[in-house]
């Protein structure tokens, strides 16, 4: 039959004939520089999943793991450009533009978990959040637990005093460089891929990270002292770029924002666990695991905590509030 007879013969008899196009698909980036085997990942990964699964495919997430589309700072200023739509970045990266933010990882901040938990659902940490959305147009969608950070060395370290003068390598950043000021330790700020044979010449006599990475990075193969400084606790920000954040419904936002946060506490509680097992696992390996005075360690960081000239870029009733929680 002649296609235009046929679809004349439709149209007369009142059938309209639209075109019906594939449903829509937006395929989006989330980007972050965390290896395959870590919660913060796999989480991403599950998230991605659930957010195709309740959109009915409306989103298709890729995750680019393992610094796959650039460092940290690189996906930090991918964001404005829309070449990438999410993020994984620690706060003192995302304090980089708004410096209140990066509170949480300041030395001595975080007392435990628990603290950390009560700022994740804190006003304080809203307020945070709308401040850098304010400054950079992105949105703060959760908040994920990476670990509190310890001091490897060769020996002991049971109060600040007892750093005084250690060759401590840090990363080169402000609120590291804080710690170190706060101890009276000389900070190396030495690259990340040099730290092992650092400590192995003994160019440094120490470092500090958190236990997965201690183990993972098997720095505790050239230092005989885990010691449980917690001196800093690091953590993850998942950010969604302003451009992207603006295209989604209010309904996607609210999915989004659900779902990524489930994802968050579900990495956070099982970094939490593996903190927890690690200590014996190190003794097992023949480390002594030590237990320093906390609260010493936690006194000499609040002498640096509320100095701008330090590198604190928040207030002393941001910095009082933040201590206030949880008790």
């Amino acid at each position: 039959m002649d296609h235009r007879f046929f679809a004349a013969a439709l149209a007369a008899a009142g059938i309209l004939v639209v075109a019906q196009p594939a449903l829509a698909q937006t395929k989006l980036k989330f980007a972050h520089v965390y290896e395959t085997s870590e919660p913060y990942h796999t989480e991403t990964v599950w998230a991605a999943g659930e957010i195709a699964k309740r959109t009915n495919n409306k989103y298709q997430i890729e995750v680019f793991p393992a610094s796959a589309l650039g460092n940290e700072q690189q996906i930090n200023q991918a964001l404005p450009l829309g070449t990438i739509d999410m993020i994984y970045t620690g706060t003192s990266f995302a304090g980089a533009t708004y410096k209140p933010l990066a509170i949480s990882g300041a030395p001595g901040m975080v007392r435990d978990y628990n603290h950390w938990k009560a700022y994740r659902d804190s006003t304080l940490f809203k307020e945070m959040s709308e401040g850098y959305e304010k400054a950079t147009g992105h949105k703060v969608v959760s908040f994920t637990y990476y670990g509190a950070r310890h001091v490897t060395a060769n020996k002991a370290i049971n109060k600040p005093e007892d750093m005084a003068g250690l060759k401590l390598r840090v990363p080169q950043a402000p609120l590291y460089l804080m710690f170190a000021k706060s101890v009276g330790a000389n900070a190396s700020p030495i690259a990340f891929a040099e730290v092992y044979l650092a400590l192995q010449n003994k160019t440094v006599d120490a470092q500090e990270n958190p236990l997965p990475t201690i183990q993972a990075k098997k720095f505790y193969e050239v230092q005989s002292h885990i010691n449980l400084t917690a001196h800093i606790t690091d953590s993850l920000l998942t950010i969604v770029g302003g451009p992207t954040w603006k295209k989604l419904s209010a309904d996607d936002q609210k999915l989004f924002t659900e779902v990524l946060g489930q994802a968050a506490v579900r990495a956070s509680n099982a970094i939490d666990k593996v903190e927890r097992e690690l200590p014996e696992w190190f003794k097992a390996q023949g480390k002594t695991v030590v237990t320093p005075d906390k609260a010493a360690f936690m006194a000499a960081a609040a002498k640096v905590n509320t100095d701008p000239a330090a590198g604190a870029g928040w207030t002393k009733e941001q910095y009082d509030r933040f201590q206030a929680l949880g008790k």
